[in-house]
């Protein structure tokens, strides 16, 4: 008896790393970042990204079982590892448990396997099940914890950070307070200008990540490292994140100059928020983002325009994830019209004239 097997790929495809050494390598770039932000705010960080990995894991065999096939080979390519843990950077570190199993489920059922798995979605996973956190649970998503790392007097121990997870805290006063970016719409809603909001802001410290915010709106520094080594393992491209930060930092700056009482200047923007996350882990997705360069260019351009629209305009401080999803679903008609050159023929797809000899 002959046995067909059919073939993954045109045999005359090929490829230098496999989805496996992909996704690894993209989260040993996330590992300093990551390692800083759990330090930063201790047991309930590190309680709530366990849970939110391993949900996602747990989520993906569940869904690969049901399809009828093995769920061990899927699970290994970290696939769902990866999209676990970019939720749990866009989460607040102390939020309650159940924010992780169902972010994690939106993330992988919702955003991922109603498509058709790995390569098939839409929508950036993380993002999706982000923004659809923020909509349905406005009070858990937007609660930030103070920083008080690990091991730290005054920072909660195991005991009372298994409370906080699982339980919730009594008194949130005591320990939360608003991100950088929050804080200043608030304090623009009471008329107030920015020299005076910013009196107490500390470039230096949320540049290295002591600040409120999730994990991946902390250590600009770390995150912009682990982006630029993927740039030069040549994981990701650069047009994305360049053209995303290049965007808002041009808007910021025209804005910034006609009015800096009101508009935040260049180096704010780029060093609030989870603008380097997103830049480099989020936006440079393979799946859901343009194939050429060009439209590379265009769709970074489109995600920092977008960014800086909400941030300054917008009811969220934070327009991250609701420019990705936009200009994810503008990725399909980004390829229809900015298609690459198909070898022989020119842009436009018409043969080209061979000299005569």
């Amino acid at each position: 008896m002959i046995t067909h097997h059919k073939p993954s790929s045109g045999a005359h495809v090929g490829a230098n790393k496999s989805v496996g050494q992909i996704m690894w390598q993209v989260i040993l770039a996330l590992m300093p970042a990551t390692a800083f932000g759990l330090w930063c705010f201790g047991w309930p960080a590190i309680f709530l990204f366990i849970i939110t990995v391993s949900s996602a894991m747990l989520f993906e065999a569940l869904c690969i079982r049901l399809k009828g096939r093995a769920a061990k080979p899927v699970i290994m390519d970290g696939s769902a590892l990866l999209t676990g843990w970019l939720l749990a950077m866009t989460l607040p570190p102390w939020a309650p448990w159940w924010i992780g199993v169902v972010g994690a489920g939106l993330a992988i059922i919702l955003g991922k396997q109603v498509y058709g798995g790995l390569g098939q979605n839409l929508f950036n996973p993380a993002m999706l099940a982000r923004v659809a956190l923020l909509i349905s649970f406005p009070i858990e998503m937007t609660t930030w914890a103070n920083v008080s790392p690990l091991f730290f007097s005054g920072s909660p121990g195991f005991a009372e950070s298994w409370r906080i997870t699982f339980s919730g805290l009594g008194n949130l006063d005591a320990y939360t307070g608003a991100t950088t970016l929050g804080y200043i719409k608030t304090e623009f809603s009471q008329n107030r200008v920015l020299p005076d909001i910013l009196n107490d802001y500390s470039a230096a410290l949320n540049f290295i990540g002591w600040t409120r915010g999730s994990l991946g709106e902390t250590s600009t520094i770390l995150l912009g490292l682990g982006g630029a080594w993927l740039i030069r393992e040549r994981i990701i491209p650069w047009q994305i994140p360049v053209a995303l930060l290049a965007t808002v930092a041009g808007l910021a700056s025209v804005f910034h100059l006609l009015d800096s009482d009101h508009y935040a200047s260049p180096f704010l923007h780029l060093n609030s928020g989870a603008m380097m996350c997103v830049a480099f882990f989020i936006a440079t997705d393979y799946v859901t983002s343009p194939n050429t360069a060009t439209g590379q260019l265009v769709f970074g351009a489109g995600c920092g325009l977008l960014i800086f629209v909400i941030r300054t305009w917008g009811a969220y401080p934070e327009g991250a994830g609701f420019a990705i999803l936009l200009m994810n679903s503008a990725t399909p008609l980004i390829d229809h019209y900015i298609r690459p050159r198909i070898y022989g023929r020119d842009r436009k797809g018409k043969p080209l004239e061979i000299p005569k000899p």
